[in-house]
């Protein structure tokens, strides 16, 4: 069966990438299997090896013990967000326990951790180089916070919570993206387009066509879903606020008291969490995972987003009497209603800049975007991206080059390069637009971290999944401005994994810090209100006409526009976050939609009108941000504070380039954070640099 597996099989495919071509579903679960009883092996040589226990055959051996194992998980787990489907999401919650129970069996293991122990013991005594000694660190606090010291009866039960919430996640997970599914308006009446822009039009037009032909009653219509390329500007320009009502309430309605529903999903993971947390001594959920963040209490990410909040309360405030003004006066709205908000301050910015956000999407098409998003990267980082063929069916096409199995036929394949060495960077692939099945937003993942695999240190192989507006049968992709920032924002999370450069994948690009891994990403967004960055790829897709100098600076202008509102919206996610996880008894808690009305009634301007956020808050219920969500915020302080420097010495300044390269996104998690970012910045960031641009202090 290994032998046969693709997963399993030493890849042949340019830079050992995944051969997708060949891959089934029927391999996931074998390979699985196979995985762990391959690692299982290893973890019994390390734990029989007479030998005293040394770095390199305790530490060193257990970092690669699992390498199989991993490389066939990784893809699987990627391919469920990416391809998602009944069958994928059915091997999801078989392969769920049987990871988790081949984890604790690891992390519970009382001899295999003595070994670790006693590596631990003498580290004082090692020589250790700093990499070494974060990975002995991190390898010991991990079997720690995994339950290595709790009694038999504790690990017992560690197991059986860990077993439950392996399913629990990806249940929430699919929930949501189902439930979002079932939802479409089909419009009929060629009057209730008014006011959307002719991209909307054509869009939902060959959104219909597709789902005609196998099913008639799509003909000759409009279809809009709630994946956000449609949502997004129905919300801010159709005209018909009754059907802009309806659609909003299907969004934030998501999982909420249909089939679905979310609720018991939430309240069992935080119960669980909860109740792991306590296993382990911590007071809640949120004081364990802090133990590992650069914030390291719940009391110093409630003080800082306390602090935001008093800024942001009232330039949100303001943002909306100043809007309901307008819709008032203008419009002769009397009560605004968050189905309002988009599209009222859409006009409104409009009137104030003379501009909408519509005019830049003939200037924004995806394909030059790219291109312009990978020159930027080459005059910033010395990096170069070249376009590979590729495949979908076995056997690869013949001839020379590089050529690369995908998993669907939308996706591209780059190969990077150092411009400077030539050296080879890593491999790219770039999933662009939406489908069935595939999960909702914009992500960057890894397929393999760089680093040390199968006996040898390796380039890694990354990929930045989105879900931007389609082409249609007359247009290319055109994307909004706000889809440009979402590129730039998940190339920049790609290149921190691309130019990671250290020994061990467990240190590789992103496996940082959880409130450190924005910084990278969310950097690389200033660069696209800039007119040297917009001049190399913004021009009209017909006429070739580049993006005039006006618009670019009304959109600079325009930057700070609604900021109080958006900031208070993230502050109300966060403490909303914060709630389900410093709650000191989550089993008590009966209605969520309740619990949340409490937990963000300081930051919220409407009463709720439809379901709560959380039945659908998937980057704390089915993602890494559970306490974390804080993170974007404080990574946007850290964020701002470097690119004043950028805008101080210049945005391609060399010094500072390599400077925040070479300190930062090389070295991935191989020392503390706040150690990498003194050693860049030459202090720690100015906390107040955020509201600075923001235009709020």
């Amino acid at each position: 069966m290994s032998i046969n597996n693709p997963l399993l099989e030493k890849s042949t495919c340019p830079n050992q990438a995944p051969a997708f071509d060949k891959i089934k579903t029927e391999h996931y679960l074998p390979a699985i299997e196979e995985g762990i009883k391959r690692a299982r092996a290893n973890i019994d040589a390390i734990k029989n090896n007479k030998d005293a226990p040394t770095f390199e055959n305790t530490i060193i051996a257990l970092e690669t013990a699992s390498e199989d194992l991993g490389q066939a998980a990784s893809i699987f787990y990627n391919q469920l967000s990416a391809m998602g489907g009944d069958d994928l999401h059915a091997i999801a919650m078989q392969i769920g326990p049987i990871n988790a129970a081949f984890s604790n069996d690891i992390m519970l293991d009382a001899q295999l951790f003595a070994r670790v122990k006693a590596v631990y013991d003498q580290r004082e005594d090692l020589d250790l180089k700093t990499e070494e000694d974060t990975l002995l660190d991190d390898t010991y606090r991990g079997f720690v916070r995994s339950g290595a010291l709790l009694d038999d009866k504790a690990k017992t039960r560690f197991r059986e919570i860990s077993k439950e919430m392996s399913t629990l996640s990806p249940a929430f997970m699919q929930n949501t993206i189902k439930s979002a599914e079932a939802f479409e308006l089909l419009i009929e009446n060629v009057d209730d387009l008014s006011g959307l822009p002719e991209s909307a039009r054509e869009s939902a037009a060959h959104a219909a066509a597709e789902k005609a032909k196998e099913d008639k009653k799509y003909e000759g219509k409009w279809l809009f879903t709630l994946d956000y390329p449609s949502f997004g500007p129905f919300m801010q320009y159709a005209d018909n606020r009754e059907l802009r009502e309806k659609i909003w309430r299907a969004f934030a309605s998501r999982a909420w008291k249909d089939e679905y529903d979310n609720s018991d999903n939430i309240k069992r993971i935080v119960s669980l969490r909860k109740e792991r947390a306590a296993l382990l001594g911590f007071d809640t959920h949120a004081h364990y995972v802090l133990e590992e963040r650069m914030a390291k209490t719940p009391q110093t990410v409630n003080d800082f987003l306390e602090k935001l909040k008093t800024t942001y309360k009232p330039a949100a405030i303001k943002d909306l009497e100043t809007l309901k003004a307008f819709a008032k006066d203008e419009c002769g709205l009397e009560d605004l209603k968050p189905w309002d908000v988009g599209y009222y301050s859409e006009k409104l910015k409009q009137k104030l800049f003379e501009f909408t956000s519509e005019d830049f999407r003939p200037y924004l098409q995806l394909d030059k975007v790219l291109d312009g998003c990978f020159k930027h990267f080459e005059k910033l980082f010395s990096l170069s991206f070249e376009q590979c063929e590729t495949y979908t069916t076995p056997p690869p096409p013949q001839g020379g080059g590089n050529k690369y199995p995908v998993w669907h036929k939308d996706v591209k394949v780059f190969e990077v390069y150092d411009t400077s060495s030539r050296h080879f960077v890593g491999t790219l692939y770039g999933d662009f637009h939406p489908r069935t099945g595939k999960n909702q937003g914009a992500w960057m993942t890894s397929y393999r971290d760089q680093g040390l695999f199968r006996g040898h240190v390796e380039r890694p192989v990354i990929a930045i999944v989105c879900n931007f507006t389609k082409p249609t049968g007359t247009r290319p992709s055109l994307l909004t401005h706000g889809e440009v920032t979402t590129l730039y924002h998940e190339m920049g999370h790609a290149v921190h994994g691309l130019l990671s450069n250290v020994t061990y994948r467990a240190h590789a690009g992103n496996s940082v810090l959880w409130d450190f891994v924005e910084l990278p990403s969310q950097l690389q967004e200033n660069w696209c209100y800039e007119k040297e960055v917009l001049d190399t790829f913004a021009a009209h897709y017909n006429t070739g006409d580049k993006l005039p100098a006006e618009l670019i600076e009304k959109l600079r202008q325009a930057k700070n526009f609604m900021a109080g509102w958006a900031g208070l919206r993230q502050m109300g996610l966060s403490l909303l976050d914060m709630a389900w996880h410093t709650h000191k008894h989550p089993e008590d808690i009966d209605d969520i939609a309740e619990f949340e009305d409490e937990a963000i009634k300081d930051t919220t301007l409407f009463p709720r009108l439809a379901g709560p956020t959380s039945s659908s808050f998937g980057h704390i219920f089915a993602g890494g941000y559970s306490a974390g969500y804080y993170s974007y915020k404080w990574a946007e302080v850290l964020e701002a504070d470097t690119f004043e420097l950028f805008e101080e010495k210049g945005l391609y300044n060399q010094e500072v380039a390599q400077s925040y390269k070479n300190n930062i996104l090389t070295r991935g998690g191989s020392e503390k954070p706040d150690v990498l970012y003194k050693r860049f910045r030459g202090r720690d960031a100015d906390p107040d640099a955020l509201l600075r641009r923001e235009g709020l202090l």
